[in-house]
């Protein structure tokens, strides 16, 4: 089934993009310096940015459709989801030792990308079917 993109769906998209793309700028440029900083592995911190950026592409493209499939959509907020559980289950499992600053970071980056969870899952439920 496909979507009407609203406003609000479009927007989230977009936002969900930049601060995404963001990031992944950030560990995928910065993990040299970021890792010592953080107590981070620095090429954890680099392909996990490289692994964004095919992501924030597809972000990008869906907002500028006028409609979108559901399936899509329904994707996006699933990856972000498991982007939130892995992160947190890497801290929690201890398959890093991050420093303070390491656990704020990916704590903070977790839950930004948690927001943007939140704000699309009613956002998809409240979708109108596009018409033909």
């Amino acid at each position: 089934m496909t979507i009407a993109m609203t406003p609000f769906l479009k927007t989230t998209l977009r936002l969900d993009a930049a601060v995404s793309g963001g990031a992944a700028l950030l560990m995928a440029a910065g993990a040299e310096a970021l890792g010592p900083f953080l107590a981070l592995p620095v090429p954890l911190l680099f392909w996990s940015g490289v692994m964004l950026l095919p992501f924030v592409a597809l972000l990008f493209m869906v907002a500028r459709r006028e409609n979108a499939s559901r399936i899509v959509f329904f994707d996006i907020v699933l990856l972000n989801a498991a982007w939130v559980g892995a992160s947190f289950v890497i801290l929690v499992a201890g398959v890093v030792k991050p420093n303070m600053s390491g656990v704020i970071f990916v704590a903070a980056q977790a839950l930004a990308v948690a927001v943007f969870t939140v704000l699309q899952v009613p956002a998809l439920r409240q979708a109108k079917e596009a018409i033909a």
